[in-house]
């Protein structure tokens, strides 16, 4: 799963700087932003991550942009990385809470560069999958394709995303301390904690990250701007 991953704009170097901001004031200023995004390698779509722990709550901040940008006129597709779990008998092959397969082998990263990345690739259908697994029935959602239209940005949403050579043109960490994360992750949830202290030291999101968003107080986010 995640390993190194090539920046998608210029690196964070000491200390992240931050400002406080409001979730709405966040969401406007982020959908303003995309308006302008273009693809780095010439397509018709742009692509942006929205990551973070799911404690972090990242689809929601993807679907209130995604609000922003319709309001706007620019349309969009919130993708979430929970459609594209592996099969449990995949996922869950060595027991309900293995930290290795978690990070490695829960999401089925080759379906999304299939029917998500690969469309919209330069010269590509822009015919994409919003999701393929329904975990909870562990069958296959059935859910039709979507055909986006020229310039309709993706906004892709999930934990530990910014590892995966995923052509990317913005990315996003919503990121908690690892205090935060931990009160606010279920106690059903915890084991996957050490999961996330390896994708810190690994893929050092908030060094990656285009912009970063701390969440750990809920009410009063703070950014890089």
């Amino acid at each position: 799963m995640p390993g190194s991953c090539p920046p998608t704009g210029t690196p964070h170097h000491g200390p992240v700087r931050l400002e406080a901001i409001t979730w709405e004031r966040l969401t406007d200023t982020l959908a303003d932003r995309l308006l302008g995004l273009e693809p780095r390698d010439g397509g018709a779509w742009p692509r942006v991550a929205f990551d973070g722990a799911p404690a972090a709550r990242p689809g929601e901040l993807a679907a209130a942009v995604s609000e922003a940008l319709r309001v706007r006129g620019r349309p969009s597709l919130v993708v979430g990385t929970a459609g594209f779990l592996r099969p449990a008998s995949l996922r869950l092959e060595y027991g309900h809470e293995d930290v290795e397969a978690y990070y490695s082998g829960w999401f089925d990263t080759g379906a999304l560069w299939r029917e998500v990345f690969g469309p919209l690739d330069p010269g590509g259908t822009g015919r994409v999958l919003p999701d393929l697994w329904d975990p909870h029935a562990d069958r296959a959602t059935r859910t039709p394709y979507v055909q986006l239209p020229p310039g309709a940005l993706l906004l892709l949403h999930g934990p530990l995303l910014l590892g995966h050579w995923f052509p990317l043109d913005l990315t996003v960490h919503v990121h908690l301390s690892v205090g935060a994360l931990r009160r606010r992750t279920p106690p059903d949830d915890q084991w996957t904690l050490p999961a996330f202290d390896r994708y810190e030291a690994e893929a050092d999101p908030t060094a990656a990250a285009d912009v970063v968003v701390r969440a750990d107080d809920p009410r009063h986010p703070a950014w890089t701007g």
